[in-house]
């Protein structure tokens, strides 16, 4: 399908020469002698771009392009005219307007600038699409009572720029809420950065948050930028604050406070502009209560306090995680997707989860790989996820409980998902080796320390 190009211009030979021209180089045209026309056009028609004149009688260039930009923001329009100023140009490109040719048209320029915006557009589509896919893949999942308002709480805060604090339980999901908030977000098109508080060593803090000069640091051979300056324009994410120390606190106050920072070695101020989102597993009233947590700190991130549930308190999600997370198996390994029987769904949903959805997810990826059936059955579920389940003497889950030592158990795990591979692929080393990954001469090797 050839792109569509759209003429409004009130001169009739312009109309005639430009429009023969673009059809000899393979687009679709129109033409249209003035605005209303035009608009008309692109309600019936909506063509890929519009070539449109400034000066024409009734309604003029400018105006048609406020209405089309209204109505339809991602049709492509380049502005040509006669009388071209650099007021006109800041204007139509404040508008929306793509380009500005002058006349007399070349035919080249024109050509040009057409194939500019129409590659403009593709990659507008292919954003468009790609944060389509991320959205869906960060959705919450779940419809009970506790999601649906996670789900509304998000909705609201997600399209403001006011600062979010997140709270929850281990597992339960706060760095997805975190991600679907900046991809709902104006700033979705800008990067979110992530600071894993707990993880950065006290003595580097200064340097990942804030970058510092070349030879600040010892081994400090470059200049290194920080977390904040990388989330210009886009959103910091601070990850289980409350295990971020007193030392660390006191350091970032203010770049809370002013949005404003020198980087270690450095004598120029730089200045961000950051949405911050912050997260932690801990109550930090009660953090600031024992003196951990700075009061001044914890009221500058909570505007808007976003609880995450956690799994016990939404039980009646657990079916449709289990199928999420199995297709998500079968995609990742790129296999078979698998199913759950009702009654071992019955079995989980019945569970307190004290590891939340990100034990559910661990469970699920466990049953996908090691279970050799297309139908996931309550006799494969284990404890303690199974009360009832009597484990055989040999079986994996019977020699975990034994094992003391986390090599020991690696091993043992190791050994029991091989032999079901072997078991899946009739004995075939080769098949077998290719489909976990290995090679054939290690997984010969293997074989030989479990004989």
């Amino acid at each position: 399908m050839f792109p569509s190009v759209l003429i409004v211009d009130d001169e009739p030979s312009i109309l005639k020469s430009l429009s023969g021209l673009l059809f000899d180089e393979g687009f679709e045209v129109q033409t249209a002698t003035n605005g209303y026309e035009a608009l008309k056009i692109i309600d019936a028609e909506s063509p890929d771009l519009v070539l449109l004149d400034i000066w024409m009688p009734g309604i003029d260039g400018i105006e048609t392009l406020k209405e089309i930009k209204n109505n339809n923001p991602y049709i492509q329009v380049i502005i040509i005219s006669g009388h071209g100023t650099i007021e006109t140009a800041v204007k139509a490109t404040k508008l929306g307007a793509f380009d500005l040719i002058e006349k007399p048209l070349s035919i080249d320029k024109v050509i040009v600038a057409i194939n500019n915006a129409l590659n403009f557009r593709r990659l507008e589509e292919e954003n468009r699409y790609l944060r389509k896919k991320t959205l869906e893949k960060h959705t919450i999942t779940g419809n009970s009572p506790p999601v649906a308002t996670l789900k509304k709480q998000i909705a609201v805060a997600a399209p403001t720029d006011a600062w979010v604090l997140i709270t929850g339980e281990n597992g339960t999901g706060k760095e997805l809420v975190a991600r679907t908030i900046h991809q709902l977000s104006s700033r979705a098109d800008q990067p979110m950065i992530d600071v894993n508080c707990a993880a950065i060593p006290e003595e580097l803090i200064e340097s990942e948050l804030f970058g510092h000069e070349k030879g600040a640091i010892a081994g400090a051979s470059v200049k290194k930028v920080g977390k904040f300056e990388l989330a210009n324009k886009g959103t910091i994410f601070l990850d289980e604050i409350g295990d971020m120390s007193l030392k660390t606190q006191a350091k970032i106050l203010r770049v809370l406070q002013e949005q404003q920072f020198q980087r270690v070695g450095g004598s120029r101020i730089l200045s961000v502009d950051v949405r911050v989102i912050a997260s932690s597993n801990k109550d930090l009233k009660d953090e600031i209560e024992k003196g951990s947590f700075r009061e001044d700190i914890y009221y500058r991130l909570n505007v808007i306090p976003i609880d995450v549930p956690p799994l016990r308190n939404r039980l009646e999600d657990v079916p449709m995680l289990v199928e999420t997370f199995l297709q998500e198996c079968a995609i990742k390994d790129r296999g078979k997707s698998k199913t759950m029987a009702p009654e071992a769904v019955d079995l989980l949903c019945g569970y307190a989860w004290p590891g939340n959805v990100r034990e559910l997810k661990n469970l699920i990826e466990r049953l996908a790989i090691m279970v050799d059936k297309d139908i996931i059955d309550e006799s494969d579920i284990p404890t303690p996820y199974n009360p009832a389940c009597v484990e055989e003497t040999g079986s994996i889950e019977s020699q975990l409980l034994l094992i003391q030592h986390f090599k020991d158990a690696q091993k043992a795990f190791e050994r029991e998902f091989i032999q079901r591979k072997l078991r899946q692929y009739n004995n075939d080393i080769a098949k077998t080796a290719a489909a976990v990954g290995i090679e054939k001469n290690y997984l010969n090797q293997l074989l030989k320390t479990y004989s």
